[in-house]
């Protein structure tokens, strides 16, 4: 069975996660697609699967004999979608031969263009998957299941020699919560690679360092006739603590290595209101400054409008892995040596955004990340070719090759 085969079996599965619900997994629909895979990896021949109470699956190629001083070797991807986008009734468009131009996305009135996603006329000529318009596809990131799990059926049918081969697939990477149980010593790698990436020749193993902040504001509601001096407007200082930010270093006004704050809710009235954000920057120096201009702009308004009126809150998510991965490049090398084998020229890049590794970098499994082939992630512009996974999949099993050639 081909990757993308999977693929349109697993998006088909109800999976978005929930940022409010204080549990793992967040949504019990995560388990209809972690049982599922957990069967799957089974009959393929895989040993020691469990899934977790949390929802967590895990399975193990063991060794070929001779081959056990061979570092263990780990893939990991996540079952959850992003819910910045509906993810539940997913009905995905086939284009064989892809002609290169614009896309009409089922009878949603939303077109995939060349001008808004220039990365489509590189991939004329493949067969492209998309959604229908209404849902994102879910490719981010059930595309890099579905390659770890075509792997796996390739290396056990193919018997291609290997060390250890661990996998696991996670809940709840997209709420930044998919590292939190993940049981690094249960899981057995001494390295590994998470596949959740963009297009398949990319390697990444920088990152943001992210953060979430909270903002709860408490007005003063007064008649407005009878208000002067008085009353404090909670949803107009909402407004003015978003406007103290820079207002150019959003996601719209960066790229490359530049952070950036990014409201992601806003609500409220004259008595209360809230914001959330996300905090985002590669430098470390840099992403602790941009938390103590945030704290800085809640002083200032306290000191305004009284103590109490801004409450801040912000939570540490993940760090840059980087500083983890530099200690063992050679796994960059391995997969740099794995796109080129795979007929493609290798692209390093710096990830704006986080993955499971990066926390699990952090938690002593050092976890670069891998593309899987999809683009415009998180949206119902999500597309994906079938030609990019099956990249993805030789590059994984290319990993796997280069691995082996360390038997002693």
């Amino acid at each position: 069975m081909r990757a993308y085969e999977r693929l349109l079996k697993y998006v088909k599965i109800y999976t978005t996660s929930e940022e409010e619900s204080g549990t793992t997994p967040s949504a019990q629909r995560e388990f209809d697609l972690g049982n599922l895979l957990a069967e799957e990896l089974k009959e393929i021949g895989v040993e020691n699967v469990r899934i977790t109470e949390q929802c967590y699956v895990y399975g193990e190629i063991p060794a070929t004999p001779g081959y056990e001083r061979v570092p263990a070797l780990g893939f990991i991807a996540h079952m959850d979608t992003a819910p910045d986008f509906t993810g539940e009734g997913v009905k995905p468009q086939i284009i064989g031969d892809y002609d290169g131009n614009d896309i009409q996305l089922g009878q949603s009135g939303r077109v995939l263009s060349c001008k808004a996603f220039p990365d489509l006329s590189a991939l004329k000529g493949r067969t492209l998957i998309t959604t229908d318009g209404t849902t994102l596809l879910g490719a981010d990131d059930k595309a890099g299941v579905a390659e770890i799990m075509t792997m796996a059926e390739r290396i056990i049918l193919e018997k291609i020699p290997h060390g250890k081969i661990c996998i696991a697939f996670t809940p709840d990477e997209e709420i930044g919560e998919g590292a939190d149980h993940f049981d690094v010593d249960g899981f057995g790698a001494k390295y590994a690679y998470t596949v959740d990436g963009g297009a398949e020749n990319e390697i990444e193993y920088e990152n943001f360092n992210a953060a979430g902040a909270e903002i709860e504001i408490t007005g003063l509601s007064v008649h407005p006739g009878d208000s002067k001096d008085t009353m404090i407007n909670a949803a107009l200082v909402a407004m003015e603590f978003n406007q103290m930010l820079p207002s150019g270093e959003t996601p719209r006004g960066t790229s490359g290595y530049e952070g950036f704050f990014h409201m992601t809710d806003m609500s409220g009235d004259v008595s209360e209101a809230k914001l959330s954000y996300i905090i985002r920057d590669h430098s470390a120096v840099h992403f602790e400054i941009r938390k103590e201009q945030m704290q800085h702009i809640a002083d200032l308004l306290n000191e305004k409008y009284g103590q109490g009126t801004v409450k801040l809150t912000i939570k540490d998510q993940y760090r840059n892995m980087r500083e983890k991965i530099e200690e063992c490049m050679f796994l960059i090398d391995y997969a740099k040596q794995a796109v080129q084998e795979a007929g493609l020229q290798p692209k390093e890049v710096a990830i704006r955004g986080g993955t499971d590794g990066a926390r699990l970098s952090f938690m002593g499994l050092p976890c670069p990340n891998l593309g899987t082939g999809g683009y415009a992630f998180h949206g119902p512009f999500e597309h994906i070719t079938t030609e990019g996974m099956d990249y993805t999949v030789n590059i994984l099993k290319g990993i796997i090759k280069a691995f082996g050639e360390q038997k002693a």
